[in-house]
């Protein structure tokens, strides 16, 4: 009688549950509860001491549950886990168990591996990843900063702001390196003209200007190809800088292109905007274009021999 007024207690819904199992239950959901406790009140404690400190709050409160995630998946595992009396096999499990609660840790704690082993990049690197930009400044076991460059500002200049980006971002964002291999970058300035303007002469001017701006980059090329151990092989069949000519919607088109250090982009195309907008005001027959509405009168404006047939057309012959 006693053994059926026990499995009707503890078997209501007509289950097969064993009073070892709701014992390991009641023990599982106990230790959580106190667990929970523990936390309750050390983050109360931590609140009342660091009331006005953001950054304190964050950082007890990351640990307390990291804590308590390790605790419990100790205190836990081990209640439910009978008939281990290896320490291996309960190490394993244990480190299993870790592994899924400290998942976010593992992976960046791997990513710090892969940057000091492959070494994608290194502290004062330019690199691009997840849409930011910017100078690697510090890299930590969990986390790799960034002195960031752009975004609010429209130019390869620091912003004053430091990104904090976890180091398991390797394994999942494409990243870009502006300073391995070459430590120099392709730059092009776009600068159009009108159709009316004289593009040849223009683009003379601007060769001359690009040849006394652009930097000198034929040492720089020479001294990297030169290094041991290089892990690229990067070859370009002309480093001179160019211009290229081509026509768009509203005028003449002449890109200037040149290799420069990223971070003396801006101070470089600055120096050669000045120096052009100087020289074109010498010049009556050079305007830039920009996008705008004009009345056309083809006969007026178009080429001479065209305006000189509209001037003068043919006389038709009399009829019969």
């Amino acid at each position: 009688m006693a053994e059926l007024i026990q499995s009707r207690l503890f078997d209501p819904l007509g289950f097969d549950i064993s009073v070892e199992t709701i014992n390991h239950l009641l023990n599982s959901l106990l230790v959580i509860l106190i667990l929970w406790l523990v936390q309750t009140s050390v983050m109360r404690l931590v609140h009342r001491r660091y009331a006005h400190d953001t950054r304190a709050l964050y950082n007890w409160r990351k640990a307390t549950q990291y804590t308590v995630a390790i605790l419990g998946v100790i205190l836990v595992g081990r209640i439910w886990v009978v008939g281990i009396h290896t320490l291996a096999t309960y190490l394993g499990i244990l480190s299993a168990g870790i592994a899924i609660a400290l998942q976010d840790v593992i992976v960046n704690l791997a990513g710090w591996f892969f940057i000091i082993w492959r070494q994608p990049f290194h502290v004062g690197d330019r690199i691009e990843i997840e849409g930011f930009a910017g100078d690697v400044i510090d890299i930590r076991l969990f986390e790799f900063a960034l002195l960031e460059v752009g975004k609010r500002i429209q130019a390869e200049q620091s912003t004053g702001r430091i990104i904090h980006v976890p180091n398991g971002k390797v394994f999942s964002d494409v990243f870009v390196n502006y300073s391995q291999g070459l430590p120099l970058i392709w730059h092009e300035i776009p600068i159009t003209l009108t159709f009316e303007s004289n593009w040849e002469k223009a683009k003379a001017i601007l060769q001359n200007v690009l040849h006394q701006h652009a930097p000198k980059v034929d040492e720089i090329i020479r001294r990297k190809t030169k290094e041991p151990g290089q892990r690229f092989v990067i070859s370009y069949g002309n480093t001179k800088p160019i211009i290229y000519t081509t026509v768009v919607g509203h005028g003449v088109l002449l890109t200037l292109r040149y290799l420069v250090d990223p971070r003396q982009v801006r101070n470089s195309e600055q120096q050669i905007w000045e120096d052009i907008l100087r020289t074109f005001a010498l010049h009556a027959d050079i305007d830039f274009a920009y996008e705008t509405v004009r009345e056309f009168v083809h006969w007026r404006e178009g080429k001479p021999a065209t305006t000189a047939r509209q001037q003068n057309p043919p006389s038709s012959p009399n009829p019969a």
